[in-house]
């Protein structure tokens, strides 16, 4: 039996039935990813199956069913990407359009909801149709409706009817303030009570979405949890609601997120101090040392200046903060230099400069002078001539 796209769409939206849907989904082709041979070229497309959440609901109805998928798009200029949702009963949604713009490959997360009043097994996939046609793999979702009115009233296997069962809920930390990344989670907690031994079915609701579901063997009190890692700062609650045998709500556990960027690491600096110059009379010659040091791993270059001129350089890298001695080897002076003058030290890390200057003596030039002829006295008779 074939169905118009106008009966499909009808049955998506009063919630059809899965052995509606399926007869809907015979004969309907959305395959699996394929890369069309038109569009511009060189324009490449890729995108995720659609991802449901919840991907499979247990509970009341009517429920919201939240899919996305991320499309990735070749971008040179301006381009727009047009696309629309492939539903599991035939039918589709309208065509959206979204202009992009640059250079490189552009990520877009698409996003659609669909309220559900009965039980549903379906698919959803994307369709790509421009800049270049492109259909994703189909994305799986199940809702099945929790009816009342099929639960016995009665308990014939525990004398006294159904459980008596009771829930409360709190989060930890119940306020943060850091950096939100997938490491760090807001935690819930909920404790379950019943009057006898039982097993319970129970969902965890986030800011009004079934995220979390679950059951449990309780003897008279069992705890129950689930956490998630915050994006944004927000306020909300989570509230945990028991399925059966009982049905009952527990308190809301509100919860507030800051989030904020995380610290800058340390800037690396440098510092240079203690420099002493030598004179060595002795050959007249100049030497110096100082004491080079860092706040943090870096590689550090240095400089020796004799009045104004480079001598001598170096470097050397410090894997943390720490502090080494640095030397001006002796050298000899000439010229002016003898007469004194200035030394410097200039260090340079990644991330600063800094200089440090010292005077240094004028050479003592020592000279060795031979010992005068001592002359005769003036009163001394003159030497004889002989005849």
């Amino acid at each position: 039996m074939k169905f118009s796209g106008l009966a499909a769409r009808r049955a998506a939206a009063f919630g059809a039935s899965a052995a509606v849907l399926a007869t809907l989904t015979a004969g309907l082709v959305a395959g699996p990813a394929q890369a069309a041979t038109a569009g511009k070229t060189g324009v490449k497309v890729s995108a995720t199956a659609p991802k449901a959440k919840p991907g499979k609901y247990e509970g009341d109805c009517p429920v919201k069913v939240n899919f996305s998928a991320k499309i990735k798009v070749s971008v040179k200029g301006k381009t727009e990407l047009a696309y629309r949702w492939l539903h599991g009963d035939g039918s589709k949604s309208k065509v959206s359009v979204i202009k992009l713009k640059g250079k490189g490959t552009k990520s877009v997360t698409v996003k659609q909801s669909i309220t559900f009043k009965e039980d549903v097994k379906g698919w959803e996939a994307v369709q790509v149709l421009s800049p270049k046609k492109f259909v994703t793999k189909k994305g799986y979702f199940s809702v099945s409706c929790a009816e009342a009115e099929r639960e016995p009233k009665v308990d014939i296997h525990l004398p006294g009817g159904t459980p008596s069962v009771s829930a409360s809920a709190w989060a930890n930390p119940d306020s943060y303030v850091g950096v939100c990344s997938p490491g760090n989670k807001i935690g819930f907690t909920g404790l379950i009570k019943a009057d006898r031994p039982t097993w319970v079915k129970y969902r965890w609701v986030l800011n009004g979405d079934a995220v979390d579901y679950g059951k449990v063997k309780v003897r008279h009190a069992a705890k129950v949890g689930f956490g998630f890692s915050p994006r944004e700062s927000h306020r909300g609650w989570a509230q945990l609601q028991i399925l059966g045998p009982d049905r009952a709500w527990s308190n809301r556990a509100s919860y507030s997120v800051w989030c904020k960027d995380p610290a800058p690491a340390p800037v690396s600096k440098v510092a240079v101090s203690g420099l002493v110059t030598a004179t060595n009379h002795d050959g007249c010659k100049l030497g110096a040392h100082a004491t080079v040091s860092t706040t943090g791993s870096a590689k550090v270059s240095w400089t020796w200046r004799v009045n104004g001129v480079s001598v001598s350089s170096g470097e050397s890298f410090f894997r943390g903060s720490d502090s080494k001695t640095v030397t001006l080897p002796e050298s000899a002076l000439v010229g002016e230099a003898t007469k004194g003058g200035r030394v410097s030290l200039t260090v340079s890390g990644p991330n600063n400069t800094e200089s440090i200057f010292q005077s240094y003596a004028a050479c003592k030039v020592v000279t060795t002078q031979a010992p005068a002829t001592q002359a005769p006295p003036t009163d001394a008779p003159a030497p004889s001539t002989a005849a």
